[in-house]
């Protein structure tokens, strides 16, 4: 029996050193998967960064718009009280909002003055070609860019394309970029006008409350325009990369330090 209980003994140890091992490897080979799955999500989202930036450097000599539509759409969302993970989730979205210009021809794009019936109906195909590029993933960032590429043009009043939503029908992440990307796209020069200034970018925002955008995220803009001004110019004035959207590490935290939390729907 003593034999009998020595071997079994043995052969415990023996069970449970292998059971060990076999968990540390599963575990290895967990945490390299998920590094796999993580390493080709980044892949993808640099290689829609990349084709994004060839859609913007059409409309844009600088490509920094998408930069400054990421970070400022992330912070507008922390000011409006929305959780981290879904402000960075943004952040990383948001800079994929217009993707579809990839499918807009020149002449439609760079047209200078006003487009004609017919021609915007040719620009208004930019929302539905972005969610189509971007919607094929289960990803969740693409999932979202998606969402935002084909709501950013909604308006609050019901008179946007491509679906003519209103109000809250409108997702949170399209009513939250289409206000960072109307501001930001004021200041900048275009092919067919020169920039506003930030001044009139605000006052011309204004206007737009509970017509094209939902009144609470233009009134808390509105309320930070001074952070989200200063945080505009910081990242037009350094080079702020795509590594830098795709991290983050809240380079730009600051400016939403002293936020008070909002319900937002």
């Amino acid at each position: 029996m003593e034999q009998q209980s020595h071997a079994s003994a043995q052969f415990d140890a023996a069970a449970l050193e292998q059971m060990e091992k076999i968990i540390s490897d599963l575990g290895h080979l967990y945490h390299e998967r998920n590094e796999a799955l993580q390493e080709v999500a980044r892949a993808h989202h640099e290689a829609l960064l990349l084709l994004t930036t060839a859609a913007e450097y059409r409309d844009d000599d600088t490509g920094v718009h998408i930069v400054r539509i990421g970070f400022l759409t992330e912070a507008l969302a922390r000011l409006m009280g929305r959780s981290s993970h879904y402000a960075e989730l943004l952040r990383k979205a948001a800079p994929m909002h217009d993707i579809g210009k990839i499918g807009v021809p020149d002449c439609v794009l760079k047209k200078p003055g006003r487009l004609s019936l017919q021609e915007r109906q040719v620009m208004s195909r930019h929302s539905k070609i972005g969610a189509d590029i971007l919607g094929k993933s289960r990803i969740a960032l693409f999932r979202m860019a998606a969402e935002i590429a084909l709501t950013h043009h909604e308006r609050w009043d019901g008179s946007g394309y491509p679906h003519g939503l209103a109000g809250t029908a409108i997702p949170l992440s399209g009513r939250l970029v289409a206000v960072v990307d109307f501001y930001d796209a004021l200041t900048m020069n275009r092919v067919y006008r020169s920039a506003y200034t930030h001044a009139q970018a605000l006052e011309m925002l204004a206007a737009e409350r509970g017509k094209a955008f939902d009144p609470a995220v233009v009134d808390c803009f509105l309320a930070h325009r001074d952070a989200l001004q200063d945080l505009h110019r910081r990242i037009s004035s350094r080079r702020v990369t795509f590594e830098d959207l795709i991290h983050g590490d809240h380079i730009f935290q600051d400016t939403t330090d002293a936020a008070p939390p909002a319900n937002v729907l």
